[in-house]
Order: C-alpha cells, then structure tokens, then sequence
C-alpha cells in the first residue's frame, strides 16, 4: 500500500480509539491528483450528511491545473464509501460525548484510493505536553547514540 497522505495533527491533537477503512467518492481527474500524491488532510473531518458520511475539508489540488474544470473546487465535500452497518456504528459512536471522526491517511490500495478514518477523542493540554516532552527525550537519546 502506497501511502498519499498522513494527517499528522490528528495523530498530536486526538487520542485515536479505533480506526476504519473507508473508500471515498472521486472524479477521475480528482483520482489522477491523488495517486500523484496532491492530498492534504489536516484540518479536515468527517460529519453525517444525509445519511450518509461526508468528508469535509480534505484539498485535492488539480493534477493538471489547465485541464481541470474551471467550477472545481479543491475542497469540496466528497462522500465516504462506507456499509450501512459501519455508518449506523460511526453515527452511536458520533453521538457518544466528545468522539469525532477525523482522516488519519490516505492510501492506494491496489488501484482504489482508499481513506482510514479514526473514531478520535480530542487530548487535554497536559497530554499533548507529554508528547512533546517524550518526543525531545528521543530525539535526545537518538542523537546521543550517533554521535558516539
């Protein structure tokens, strides 16, 4: 599996309780962009629209800016293709208190483009002071290892 696009600040911002694969709805030159990399995930999420869950905020930018329809719009709300058994599950799980449903990456899959969505729970400051705490002790550790 090739990976597109990995949405680093869902990783930072939310603790990630389950994590789904979902395809989602493309138009064929959208499909051309994304293979060729030109997804960007952060800041977007996922929401209940019509019965049906909706991605919101995710930029597909054009593949080939002068090919591309002259009403596209990068950031258009695309549908996730999910089973009716997965989106009543998204929907108690949206319901409970606090949950979000976010993209955490975008990835090929033999020749689908496919989304991994994760049921997230947002992180306190003190959480996310951890994790940067932990981070820079690694990196410490790291680079003392190399240097000897």
């Amino acid at each position: 599996m090739k990976e597109l696009a990995r949405n680093r600040r869902a990783y930072f911002d939310y603790t990630i309780l389950e994590e789904i694969e979902a395809g989602i709805e493309l138009l064929g030159f959208e499909v051309k962009a994304a293979k060729a990399g030109k997804v960007h995930l952060s800041g977007s999420y996922a929401r209940l629209i019509d019965g049906q869950i909706q991605l919101i905020g995710a930029t597909i930018a054009p593949y080939q800016p002068n090919n591309t329809p002259k009403d596209y719009d990068s950031e258009r709300t695309r549908r996730l293709l999910l089973t009716k058994k997965e989106i009543k599950y998204l929907i108690g799980k949206m319901n409970e208190a606090g949950l979000t449903v976010v993209p955490l990456r975008a990835y090929i899959k033999g020749r689908l483009v496919k989304i991994s969505i994760g049921l997230v729970r947002s992180k306190k400051k003190h959480d996310k002071r951890e994790a940067i705490k932990k981070r820079d002790t690694d990196r410490e550790i790291r680079s003392s290892l190399r240097v000897k």
